[in-house]
């Protein structure tokens, strides 16, 4: 094997491991909302990252691995853009509706290509500037809550106030942590990254806890339910430690901008969970805007498999 098909190799073990990963998460969605009702949100935050970290702490000290300060600076950053990403997202949705959450977090894959040509000054490949549109369009359907465009342009367009002010922040926190990815991961060692960025988000939604419990926004309450542990133990190693751990390892060899497609498979897994587990209708609108978001990445790849073959690389 040449070193151009092993690159095509890794790129497309990438892509896969990145969609498991939002297989992973499209079952957050439900295993979290039921799991909220026995725990205040940051809290819960907290507690999966931090399980998390101490896991990854314990492989650190058995493998002793080194640390470098560098090192850790990134692994911070990402754990801030990280974090902001949550709190953002978890607050904004208390002032916002579902519909408006879902589209506004979705743009992040119209945001990603954008940071990616300021802050790498690399352009997106056609098949991926492609993909990207029919993903957006495809999120707009899938967002929709009814069967009628007008109805949801309405609805998102209409009081447009602190709480879809910060989830569309929550897009740009997590449009820069997926090129950032990219970035420190060609860098940087890869458990020092994980280990770092995982306990930072911890640590400040911990604090945020409490900050928000002393500004009367969410008071701090935990009932040890035999579902709250289930959840925490789901997100913990799979949501949180596994996933994190896929995207710190495989992003590297997989475009900021092909990642962003991949991601936006999230909210098609989490329709198939409530649907399956929570008996969820999925509107026409919904089916539609799979569809359109499956052609985006089954058009992006097509596209630039095309174009690499035919500049022969």
């Amino acid at each position: 094997m040449n070193n151009t098909d092993q690159k095509k190799s890794s790129r497309f073990i990438g892509e896969a491991a990145l969609l498991v990963m939002t297989i992973i998460w499209g079952a957050t969605f439900v295993i979290v909302k039921e799991a909220i009702n026995d725990i205040s949100s940051m809290l819960f935050v907290a507690t999966r990252f931090g399980i998390a970290g101490l896991i990854l702490l314990a492989v650190l000290y058995f493998k002793k691995q080194k640390t470098m300060l560098d090192e850790v600076r990134a692994g911070l950053f990402l754990g801030l853009l990280l974090f902001l990403g949550f709190f953002t997202q978890t607050i904004g949705l208390k002032y916002t509706s579902a519909t408006k959450s879902g589209f506004l977090t979705g743009t992040l894959v119209v945001m990603v290509p954008l940071f990616q040509t300021i802050i790498e000054k690399k352009f997106p490949s056609k098949g991926a500037q492609l993909g990207t549109v029919l993903v957006f369009f495809g999120i707009i359907f899938l967002s929709s809550s009814a069967n009628s465009l007008q109805y949801f342009f309405s609805e998102i367009g209409t009081n447009f106030g602190i709480g879809e002010q910060l989830t569309l922040a929550c897009a740009v926190f997590f449009a820069l942590h997926v090129v950032y990815i990219d970035i420190y991961t060609a860098k940087f060692n890869f458990w020092i990254l994980l280990t770092t960025q995982i306990i930072t988000v911890s640590i400040l939604s911990l604090l945020t806890s409490f900050l928000l419990a002393g500004l009367s926004i969410e008071p701090i309450r935990i009932n040890f339910s035999s579902y709250l542990i289930f959840g925490i133990i789901y997100t913990s190693i799979f949501a949180t430690l596994i996933t994190m751990g896929l995207q710190t390892r495989f992003q590297k060899v997989v475009s900021p901008t092909k990642a962003g497609i991949i991601y936006s498979f999230e909210p098609i897994f989490a329709a198939l969970f409530a649907f399956f587990l929570l008996s969820e209708k999925i509107t026409n609108f919904s089916l539609l805007g799979c569809g359109l978001i499956f052609l985006g990445l089954l058009s992006a790849e097509i596209m630039d498999y095309f174009f690499e073959r035919k500049n022969g690389s």
